[in-house]
C-alpha cells in the first residue's frame, strides 16, 4: 500500500532525527556549545514534521479509515497510539521549556533536556515499532486499493496545505546536514 509505505518511510527519517537528538542531548549535558540553527531545526522537525505532518496524517485520515473498517479506538491500537501522540506532544513542550531555560543560562536545565530527550526517544521508538508491526499491516489487510489511493491523496494534500510546498524536502536536507554533523564523526 502506498499510504502505509509513505508513513513507514517517514518513520525512517524520524528514527534518524531521534539518533541526532540523543547526541545533541548528550553534548548539551557535557556543556558543549550547540549551533542554535541546528537546535531550532530539530525543534521545528519535532513540531512540524513529526506532529503536524506525520501524526496529522494518522489522526486525521488513517485512524478514521481504520475505525470505519471496524478497528476499535478504545481498547485497541488506535486508542493506544493516539494517547502516545499526546504523550509525545507533552514531552516536546517540556523540551522546549528546558531548552529555553538552558539558553537563558540555567546550566541545570541540561540534565532535564537529557532526561526529556531519553523519554521522548524511548516513547517514539516503541511507538514506531507498534505502528510498523501492528497498525500498518492491519491497514494493509483491511483497506482496499481505492481507500489506499484516497489516503495517499489526503496525505499529499495535508503536506501541501499544512507544511507547504518544498518543506518536506527541506526537512530531509536538514536530516542530512544533522547526520553529517552529529552522527558521522
Amino acid at each position: 500500500m502506498k499510504a502505509t509505505q509513505e508513513l513507514k518511510n517517514e518513520h525512517r527519517g524520524i528514527e534518524q532525527m531521534l539518533r541526532v537528538l540523543s547526541v545533541v542531548a548528550e553534548k548539551t549535558e557535557r556543556g558543549e556549545a550547540l549551533q542554535a540553527p541546528h537546535v531550532d531545526g530539530i525543534m521545528e522537525f519535532l513540531t512540524i514534521f513529526i506532529d503536524k505532518c506525520h501524526h496529522g496524517k494518522e489522526e486525521e485520515f488513517l485512524f478514521p479509515a481504520l475505525e470505519a473498517a471496524g478497528v476499535k479506538r478504545e481498547g485497541g491500537p488506535i486508542g493506544v497510539l493516539s494517547s502516545e501522540h499526546e504523550q509525545g506532544r507533552s514531552l516536546v513542550a517540556g523540551l522546549k521549556k528546558h531548552l529555553s531555560a538552558h539558553r537563558a543560562g540555567d546550566r541545570r536545565a541540561a540534565g532535564d533536556i537529557r532526561k526529556t530527550v531519553q523519554a521522548y526517544v524511548t516513547l517514539l521508538t516503541q511507538h514506531i515499532a507498534k505502528e510498523d508491526t501492528v497498525l500498518f499491516p492491519m491497514a494493509d489487510e483491511r483497506l482496499d486499493s481505492r481507500q489506499d489511493e484516497s489516503l495517499f491523496e489526503a496525505f499529499e494534500r495535508l503536506e501541501r496545505e499544512r507544511i507547504g510546498a518544498g518543506k518536506h524536502e527541506a526537512f530531509h536536507a536538514l536530516l542530512d546536514e544533522l547526520q553529517n554533523t552529529y552522527l558521522t564523526k
